[in-house]
């Protein structure tokens, strides 16, 4: 993307991220490590590629401009990681399937490139850029992660495809007086995510007003946890946080906190082929309405960003 990314290996043993699944990561710190792997769920989409090199990228949206060639680890195949447990970005459906708004957009770009299809691969958030930076455990993250400087550091990003702000949510039949942020008293305990951006903003803004911040491996502990009045709130990401609370009628989304980021697709940094293709095929489909198609399906109530409009 923009930044130097060999010395890699180099950065990443004095330099880690700690992330946290779906969701906007953070930028602590923590000793390089391959992320734990869980069952894999393959999808299948577009037509594999020759041997050895992902599909001979075809033609897509309206312009038919063609996908550059990549290769990825396995022949016809994108092997991506994720927590596949961050709704409405990658989660299981009632029936079991795996779905969201991560998982469609990129097997869409898989489809695009010309593969086969996505492996998907679950992973702890808060050690998954370590192991994609090794250039051996996946082609990409796709996990709701913010494109920040510290992670820019050990793996490459795609173009942004999503605007993210963060969240309070509250139980509103234990604190129905609180309302912002601002409401929170010391004393007080927030929950959020290891490793994600939402964890950052909570210790920088709220711990030094005497806020305790409890941090959790998955969200949804947080939001069991908050329902059960172990916590006052949760800072999390909205999108996500609306997810949680549609079959959980005692919380409440209550205020919205821009903080700026935007998610990206994190790509393999010993790879150079990957970002040019799937930037290209990002583009192609944000300007032949795919894009906008899966934003409406899982955001319903958000408004779509002028910049992923579609271009015809």
């Amino acid at each position: 993307m923009r930044r130097r990314l060999f010395g890699v290996l180099a950065c990443v043993m004095a330099l880690s991220l700690v992330g946290a699944c779906a969701k906007s990561g953070g930028t602590g710190t923590t000793p390089p490590t391959t992320a734990t792997t869980g069952p894999t769920t393959a999808t299948t989409s577009g037509t594999s590629g020759t041997s050895g090199t992902s599909g001979t990228s075809g033609t897509s949206g309206t312009s038919g401009t063609p996908i550059p060639k990549a290769t990825t680890l396995q022949a016809g195949v994108l092997t991506v990681g994720s927590c596949l447990d961050y709704k409405p970005f990658e989660y299981k459906d009632s029936k079991g399937n795996l779905t969201g708004f991560d998982v469609e957009i990129t097997e869409e770009i898989a489809k695009r490139m010309g593969l086969s299809k996505v492996n998907w691969i679950k992973a702890n958030f808060d050690t998954i850029f370590t192991a994609l930076a090794t250039g051996q455990k996946f082609d990409a993250v796709a996990a709701a992660s913010t494109i920040t400087p510290q992670r820019s550091q050990i793996v490459d990003f795609s173009d942004p495809y999503y605007n993210a702000r963060q969240s309070l949510t509250i139980n509103k039949d234990k604190t129905p007086d609180i309302k912002t942020t601002d409401d929170l008293k010391s004393g007080d305990t927030v929950g959020v995510q290891k490793g994600t951006t939402g964890k950052d903003w909570a210790t920088t803004n709220l711990e030094p007003k005497g806020i305790q911040v409890r941090t959790y491996t998955t969200i949804t502990d947080a939001f069991t946890d908050l329902e059960a009045g172990r916590l006052t709130g949760i800072i999390n990401d909205e999108p996500s946080s609306i997810g949680e609370t549609e079959d959980r009628p005692s919380l409440d989304v209550v205020e919205p906190i821009d903080t700026g980021e935007h998610y990206g697709i994190a790509i393999n940094p010993k790879n150079p082929t990957l970002k040019p293709a799937i930037d290209a095929a990002l583009a192609a489909l944000i300007a032949d309405g795919t894009y906008k198609q899966l934003f409406t399906k899982y955001f319903p109530t958000l408004p779509l960003p002028p910049e992923f409009a579609p271009k015809s």
